[in-house]
This record gives C-alpha cells, structure tokens and sequence, in this order.
C-alpha cells in the first residue's frame, strides 16, 4: 500500500446529470454508476459554469475559474493562465505517477507524464463506435502498470460516450427506443436537418432517414448506459487489484448536452441549464460516508482543491474553487448562491445565474438570431423556455449590475482583462466579431465528424511539456 491514496478521476465529456438514474432520470442509464453513487458522497446541484471543454477542463483541473485560468474558448490559443498549476502537476510534484486517457490534444490536460488515446469519434464496420470499450483497451493495462508501480497514482479517464456524434454499438442503440425512427409522418427532424451550420455534422453520423428526434436522444440515452457498463469493467478492475480502499475515485463531467432543446440541437452550446447541470460523486471506502447526498449547489472549480484536502496534500497555490470536504462532514462552507457564467462555443455570451434567475447577454450576434438580452425566471420556468427579458427590465439590469460588478473584482484580482472580452477568434473563422447573426450562420459550418473532431485538437506542443 503506498503512502498517499490513488486519484481516477472519470471526467465525463458531456454528461448531463438530469439524464443519469443516479440523479432520479426515469430511464435507468446508469445502474452502475448508482450503485458506486450509493457508496459514496453525490452532489445533487453540482454546476459547470464556463462551456465548453477547454474552459471547463481547465477549471476542473486547477480550481480556477475562468478569470485564473484566462481560458474560455474551445480553441484557446495559448497557455493556461499564469501561475496556474494543474492537478496533474500538483500531485506530479508530490511523487505521483499521473496517466491522462483521452485527452492529450489540449491545454487545459497540462502536466501529465503519459498520455493515451483512443477512438472516440470514426465509427467501425458496423457504423457505431465502441468509445468506451476503446477506453478500457487502453486505461485497463494502464491501470494494472500503474498499480504495480512504488508510487501512488493519478488516473485521469475523459470517456466521450455522452459526446456526439452518440453511437452506442448494439444492444444499447434501442435499449431505449421501442418505435419506428423513420416514420415519414414524423417531421421533428426537419429543424434539425435545416440548421444549415450543423446539418452536414448531423447527417454523417445520424443513420440515413432517420425522421423521430426521440430516436436520436434515444442514442445519448444508449450510449450513457452503454459507457456506465464499461465503466463498471474500471470499478471491477480496481477490486480485483485490491486497491479500492486506497483509492479515491471521483465521476464528474466537464458540462452537459443540448438534445432538442433551445434550437441548439444535439450539441453543448448555449447557457442553459442543460449545459450547466454535471454530476459529481466521491468515492473513497471507509475515508468518506456512504449514501451521502448533499444539496448545496457547487461548481467545477471546487473538485481540485477537494481531491487535495481528501488525499492530505497541502499547497499555497490559490483557488477559486472550495474544497468540498466540510460540506461533507456537515458543517460549511457557505452554499454557492450565485455565480457567473460563459460560453464560447459557437455564439459567445456570458451572463448571471441566481436561484431563481438566469441572465443570458450576447457579446456579438450568435447564429440562432437570438435576442441579445434573454432572462428567465428558473423556478417558474425550469426549461428556460419563455424569455422575460422584456417584462421584468429591472430584473435583467440588477443581474447586469451584480455581473459587471462580479467581472471588475475578477479582473482587479488577477490583473487581466475578462477573457470572455478578448476571445473573437473562439470559433476559428477569423478574428473578428460577426456583425449580424445572417454572418454567423452562414460563416460557421461545422462539416463532417472528420471536422469536428479536428475542431478539438490543437498542436500537441502545447499540451504535451
């Protein structure tokens, strides 16, 4: 047994809690994950405030919002913010092996020693694509290596199950769905088709005729379960090795998915709720309680300095993000009650979310031909789908005014320009703001899988130092 305990850290491309039986779905798409839920500490109202994966990984790994990270796009150019460490260097420092699976194309996966990768976009002969099986082809040895190491290790796995384009292989690609996916009288595909910036990406990886939306969200319902089974390959691996009370295990997700809602179809743009709302679970036998679910909202930010304060290491480094384990034990911190958030996808907006209200502001025209202002009061309309920007104007300039504020403390403290001002370039067609929302949808074209999966690979110099 080594000295300080193991760290696998599951971090979920996109995962949405609300999708997942763990967190009360009627579907039961994890049971797997419900039973490692049911050994450890679940919180209910964990949020990933910066979307998409770049800013969110880069929070999760360094407790730093996106103000200390200075990371808010999906192409960030560049570094992470200066003077942030990630976990993986953290724990490198303190005599850790560290193994990143899946995520070696990005900057916000800094500081690991190795890195693995697998398919986790092309399908197979049987055009569906076995990503997490992938996965564990390459994670199960390099777990067992790391195991038998002197040293204790860090294990980081980002599964893209959840991640369109979603292609479960059988059974799990109508585990979910008993109807006909290509009734002619179902036209709910049809929106979904006509969105000119996306219909290429959907039509390479969506089977042809396909005409039911719900066979579609059917296939991110197969592939949750689909991964949540390999998953327990991982969990059964780490009990066969011996090693499961010397490791703490933790399950979250860098954000959600959009599905059907707010036009933004099938993919993880657009400061909903859909895209905030990310598991988070700690598993860690006879060092945490069992069965444990807390309420307090949490953010991203707070899963580093908790794995650091579980595992007994100490540093100076600063945090955005609070450690989690008092909130644990029963006594604090003071819940989250507000926070800001940001998108840099493919429409670049930030905003204000409270209990009961969210404020959406677009920094330039999004191609969707969205208002530029949209409120929405979160407990009379969860969904998000009735603007009240509106009829509740002193609502929306209270939450502008607690933004603006929030913005200036960030930037006095870090000494740098809100990041989100200084990103144009995020969607990679020039640098530029677009001038009218007609720019935006003609210009972003997102093409093929091919494409979109090098929309998220970068110069591997970066990452890899």
């Amino acid at each position: 047994m080594t000295n300080k305990p193991n760290v696998i850290l599951f971090g979920i491309d996109s995962l949405r809690r609300d999708f997942m039986s763990s967190y009360g779905y009627y579907h039961q798409t994890t049971p797997h994950i419900d039973k490692f839920a049911e050994e450890g500490v679940l919180f209910e109202k964990h949020f990933s405030p910066s979307i998409p994966t770049t800013p969110a990984y880069a929070s999760m790994l360094s407790g730093r919002d996106c103000f200390g990270t200075d990371v808010v796009a999906l192409r960030h150019k560049g570094p992470m913010g200066e003077g942030t460490k990630t976990l993986a260097e953290i724990l490198g420092d303190n005599d850790y092996n560290t193994t990143c699976v899946g995520f070696s194309n990005n900057p916000s996966a800094r500081g690991f020693q190795k890195y693995l990768d697998y398919e986790a976009w092309l399908p197979d002969e049987t055009g569906r694509c076995p990503k997490a099986e992938n996965l564990n082809d390459v994670a199960i040895p390099e777990l067992k290596r790391l195991q038998a190491e002197e040293k204790p290790f860090f294990l980081f796995l980002r599964h893209m199950d959840p991640h369109s384009p979603y292609m479960p292989p059988r059974p799990f690609e109508r585990m979910f769905y008993a109807g006909d996916e290509k009734d002619p009288d179902n036209k709910s595909m049809e929106p979904v088709y006509n969105f000119k910036p996306h219909a290429d990406f959907f039509k390479s990886w969506i089977p042809k005729g396909v005409t039911d939306k719900d066979y579609v969200i059917a296939q991110y319902e197969g592939a949750i379960a689909y991964m949540d089974a390999c998953i327990q390959n991982i969990f059964a691996q780490v009990e066969e090795l011996g090693i499961e009370e010397e490791t703490l295990i933790v399950v979250t997700a860098d954000h959600g998915e959009t599905l059907y809602e707010h036009e933004c179809y099938f993919d993880h743009h657009g400061m909903y709720d859909n895209c905030l709302v990310v598991p988070l679970i700690f598993q860690y036998k006879g060092r945490l309680p069992e069965g444990k679910r807390l309420t307090d909202p949490t953010l991203i930010q707070d899963i580093t300095p908790t794995i650091l304060e579980i595992i007994g290491i100490e540093t100076d480094l600063p945090f955005d993000g609070r450690s989690l384990v008092n909130m644990i034990n029963g006594d604090g911190p003071e819940p989250v009650a507000e926070f800001y958030i940001t998108e840099c996808t493919w429409m670049r907006k930030h905003g204000w979310r409270t209990p009961e209200w969210k404020l959406i502001q677009a920094l330039e025209p999004d191609f969707h031909f969205k208002p530029e202002i949209e409120l929405y009061n979160l407990i009379k309309d969860p969904g998000e789908n009735r603007n009240v920007a509106d009829e509740e104007p002193e609502v929306a300039a209270l939450l502008q005014k607690r933004m603006k504020a929030y913005i200036a403390k960030r930037e006095r403290e870090t000494g740098r320009v809100n990041p989100m001002y200084t990103n144009t370039g995020y969607h990679g067609f020039g640098e530029e703001p677009m001038e009218d929302s007609q720019q935006a949808y003609e210009t972003m074209y997102l093409g093929s899988i091919t494409k979109a999966k090098g929309l998220q690979a970068d110069d591997k110099k970066q990452t890899v130092k």
